[in-house]
């Protein structure tokens, strides 16, 4: 990130409802009109006021202006239904001008190209749309409206590594619009949905995992491979195991499984597919799709099953594709692994873990790379008891994610000399719900760290959020605490804090003016329990984690 990311059935058919209503009311109104004229009129007065407070006036007045969408009754709905008709636009040339791309690199070695990110993360965003539409929550609307805007900011980061063309063009206006369209559900979702319910206090202020895993996930994550989990494939180099690869095991468990329209919290858990990997070194770039859903990666502990990939963007790769294991369907959960990419600290951007499915879970897990070891795109996460090493902007996204009991290891820089960033947040909107939530941490240095000096974030987009709370800070952390991106950028709009640390480097007397002392009430925004809703999803799991501050 240097200067220079049953249910499932009914939740479709709650989607299909919707989209007929929407319809179906448009018919019944066309037909009761007599007076069509004056209608057009006071509908046009309607949609100037309603858009009138969104941050994209022009783009609100065209989503809710359009046929279909005028006589809807829910102005919300007509625009996601809008965005969702441009995203599926965008969607089809990005798909023709990256399966021409592929075609130009077959038989060669060549990474593939940013076009291909695009199509892949459309594709997404159509069904996240469709998703919130259908949600029956504010808060999982909430989240996959900011998932699907996060998506193309991402795109468009991937097209500036696309040679220019027509194409490459026309995919660039497509997208900047349809973020337009998302932003204004969104703002429309704040305004006339409420944004997110805020959830009852937790009933016991610390659960085993917040409850939104299941029974089933709960004895999953306790229990260790070799102490009773029958997984659905063992991979093993030595050729003892189903497979030989991860990627051929991530295959085979689901290739029977219906594939999920979008990132929704239905259907997580349900159909599990627990792939143990045993003690050994993977070399291998591992892939989970938005359409395999409720994968779990169990290795045999840290540092015995070892996953290595060595994709950079020195070498020709976007920072969404370097990854070495990417995890975007919901429900990922991965316990007990080494993820590291090697390219080494002058590789420039060359990320360890991208995590982008919503309800994910890493757990007893370390990840180490150099710059960008740690991509949080998007949706719902939380991390726990894991290691996180790094130098420039290691743990970077726009998810809320909640970080958690965790050893997080700034690394020394080459050339040396130069600072470390921690976090690097990309929340491009004031709507979206997302941030970074460090809690109850060990921010240290690794052996190998020397005079570095250590910043805990610095602000990659305009809304950027970040705190840091109740962890433990040593005393290579910077007395500013904070590091400015470029010049004034995002220094009006951000939003950092920090809450109750310790440890040498927690003295906030010396902190940035444009950052804050969270009092006791700002900082339980950003707990498991009311960040994330981890009460509904994580209790089950048996896994520790702390629900409150």
């Amino acid at each position: 990130m240097e200067m220079h990311g049953g249910r499932a059935s009914r939740r479709r058919q709650r989607r299909q409802e919707a989209v007929a209503m929407v319809l179906a009311l448009a018919t019944l109104t066309l037909a009761a009109a007599p007076a069509a004229g004056e209608q057009q009129e006071a509908s046009g007065a309607n949609v100037t006021a309603i858009c009138s407070s969104t941050p994209y006036p022009g783009a609100c007045h065209t989503a809710l202006s359009s046929s279909a969408s005028r006589a809807a009754k829910d102005p919300f709905a007509a625009s996601v239904q809008f965005a969702m008709a441009r995203a599926a636009s965008a969607r089809a040339l990005a798909r023709n001008l990256s399966a021409s791309s592929s075609a130009r690199r077959r038989g060669g070695a060549l990474p593939p190209s940013g076009m291909d990110d695009c199509a892949e993360l459309l594709d997404a965003s159509h069904a996240q749309l469709g998703d919130a539409l259908a949600a029956g929550s504010a808060h999982d609307a909430e989240t996959w409206l900011s998932a699907a805007l996060t998506n193309q900011d991402t795109c468009g980061d991937s097209l500036d590594a696309v040679p220019a063309s027509a194409g490459r063009e026309g995919v660039l206006r497509r997208v900047g619009a349809l973020a337009e369209f998302i932003g204004t559900a969104l703002a429309l979702h704040a305004k006339l949905k409420g944004g997110s319910a805020s959830p009852p206090p937790s009933a016991a202020p610390d659960r085993a995992f917040p409850s939104w895993v299941p029974d089933h996930d709960m004895k999953l994550i306790l229990e260790s491979a070799a102490g009773g989990v029958t997984p659905d494939a063992v991979v093993a180099l030595d050729g003892s195991g189903t497979h030989g690869t991860i990627g051929d095991a991530i295959a085979a468990v689901t290739s029977a499984a219906v594939p999920p329209v979008g990132s929704s919290k239905a259907g997580v858990g349900a159909g599990r597919r627990v792939i143990y990997v045993k003690a050994g070194r993977y070399e291998e770039s591992v892939r989970i799709s938005s359409r395999q859903r409720n994968v779990m990666l169990m290795g045999d502990g840290k540092g015995k099953t070892v996953i290595v990939g060595h994709r950079s963007a020195a070498d020709g790769y976007t920072t969404y594709a370097s990854a070495t294991v990417a995890a975007m369907g919901p429900g990922f959960i991965a316990k007990g692994l080494t993820i590291i990419n090697d390219a080494g600290p002058g590789k420039g951007q060359a990320v360890a873990l991208r995590v982008g499915g919503d309800l994910s879970v890493v757990y007893q897990c370390d990840i180490e790379a150099y710059q960008d070891t740690l991509h949080t795109h998007s949706n719902r996460q939380f991390y726990t008891e894991d290691g996180i090493s790094g130098t420039v902007d290691f743990i970077f996204g726009n998810s809320a994610v909640v970080i958690q009991n965790c050893d997080i290891r700034p690394r020394k820089r080459r050339p040396s000399g130069q600072k470390d960033t921690i976090t690097a947040q990309g929340r491009t909107d004031p709507n979206q719900n997302t941030g970074i939530s460090i809690h109850k941490c060990r921010i240290a240095a690794a052996s190998d760290l020397g005079g570095t000096e250590v910043y805990l974030g610095r602000p990659w987009k305009a809304y950027s959020r970040t705190v840091v709370m109740g962890s433990s800070l040593d005393r290579w952390i910077a007395p500013a605490g904070w590091l400015e991106w470029s010049g004034q950028f995002a220094l009006s709009t951000l939003y950092y804090g920090e809450y109750g640390n310790t440890g040498p480097g927690a003295g906030t007397g010396g902190r940035v003016k444009w950052a804050t002392s969270l009092s006791t009430v700002d900082a339980t925004r950003f707990t498991v329990r009311d960040f994330i809703l981890g009460d509904s999803w994580l209790g089950d799991t048996g896994v520790s984690y702390t629900s409150g501050l």
